[in-house]
């Protein structure tokens, strides 16, 4: 069909006068970063395109512990991203992308116009002893790493406490549920496990796991996985409620961290810290009730530290952005530098150790001064 013609110029059709129905079907049908993009460039886009349901933080109302009837109480779910940032250095031979990892919010002001337009798709990052700033990312590439949880509490007098390490899932009429609707929800208090369901809404502290402090608890395929400061590892099933132990792997040593990738595996990686000598890793993925150890994460690379214990496929990632699969890095304090590990022979030989995962000496990481976001920059 032609278009109409005014004057002798062919008007531009006003795709913001679509219905709203079909503009929500375009938005549903391309990446919800994309949508980001799209709503910096005007208030006018701003205002037409709806804000991407998959970028909304989730919450469910909660009662408070110990006292249920003081305070409020919520359990957030919150989309978690990395932003991959090409940076030029003062090296012609060399080049650098910044990397920040965090957690996604949005601009809550009554007008949507808290941050002003470009800045409206923007990082806000606070580094020490500053305010915080934000950052234009629009050319920038956001990769998607999922959700994390945050347990947030207000006391009576307003005051507001964050906790990290807490998990929910959803109960089914076939697998034990009452309905559509329920779940169950465990969080750490002070080292020990709680748990609450939706039917009974009272935190209860969980039996069956050690006395020790909970360290890392993840959901895989379903089942909450907790890890203990005395280094055990639990999965308790959310209908029963029962935990059990999972055989330790051979390689004992070492602080625990939990990643999954997606439904696909669950990896434990093993940050083993000498007395002397460099820092090494031995990594298992779940198989059963135990682990089997890995020599090869394929195309992923695995993200390691306080806050940010998370996987990517490098697939995901640029070219050329110095970042490569089947590797891990381990978070640093600011300013100092790493490389990402690789797995090799050890350098120094070890008594029934074949291969563990080591610095590989390739594309350095130096870790940036953020205190909002996992930030670090590589070199390459």
């Amino acid at each position: 069909m032609a278009e109409p013609v005014t004057n002798g110029k062919m008007m531009t059709p006003d795709w913001t006068k679509l219905p709203e129905e079909l503009l929500q079907f375009i938005t549903d049908k391309i990446n919800c970063f994309d949508v980001v993009h799209a709503r910096s460039v005007s208030t006018l886009w701003r205002s037409t395109f709806p804000y991407p349901a998959s970028l909304l933080r989730s919450s469910y109302s909660l009662p408070t512990y110990p006292v249920e009837k003081e305070g409020l109480c919520s359990l957030q779910k919150i989309p978690f991203v990395l932003v991959i940032v090409p940076t030029p250095t003062d090296d012609v031979d060399e080049s650098a992308s910044e990397f920040f990892m965090g957690l996604v919010g949005r601009d809550e002001s009554a007008d949507y116009m808290e941050v002003p337009s470009p800045l409206q798709c923007s990082l806000r990052v606070k580094m020490e002893k500053s305010d915080p700033t934000l950052m234009n990312m629009i050319g920038s590439q956001i990769v998607s790493l999922g959700h994390q949880y945050r347990m947030v509490c207000w006391d009576p007098k307003g005051l507001r406490t964050t906790y990290v390490n807490a998990a929910i899932l959803p109960l089914n009429r076939e697998g034990g549920g009452r309905g559509r609707g329920e779940f169950v929800v465990l969080r750490s208090y002070w080292g020990s496990l709680f748990v609450l369901t939706s039917a009974k809404r009272k935190w209860v502290r969980l039996p069956g796991v050690p006395s020790s402090s909970c360290t890392a608890l993840v959901t895989f395929r379903g089942r909450f996985y907790a890890s203990f400061s005395d280094k055990d590892i639990y999965v308790i099933h959310p209908y029963s409620l029962v935990a059990v132990r999972l055989i330790p792997p051979n390689f004992t040593k070492g602080s625990n961290y939990l990643i999954t990738a997606g439904d696909d595996e669950l990896f434990l990686v093993k940050k083993i810290k000498p007395i002397t000598g460099p820092v090494t890793c031995r990594v298992g993925r779940q198989v059963g009730l135990g682990w089997v150890e890995v020599d090869d994460l394929g195309d992923r690379v695995l993200f390691v530290g306080k806050g940010a214990n998370v996987c990517c496929s490098a697939n995901q990632l640029p070219d050329g952005c110095g970042v490569t699969g089947n590797s891990i890095l381990l978070r640093k304090q600011t300013g100092d530098e790493t490389c990402f590990y690789k797995y090799g022979p050890p350098e120094v030989p070890k008594e029934n150790v074949v291969g563990e995962w080591r610095s590989s000496r390739k594309s350095r990481v130096k870790f940036l001064d953020s205190q909002e976001a996992f930030a670090f920059r590589v070199e390459f």
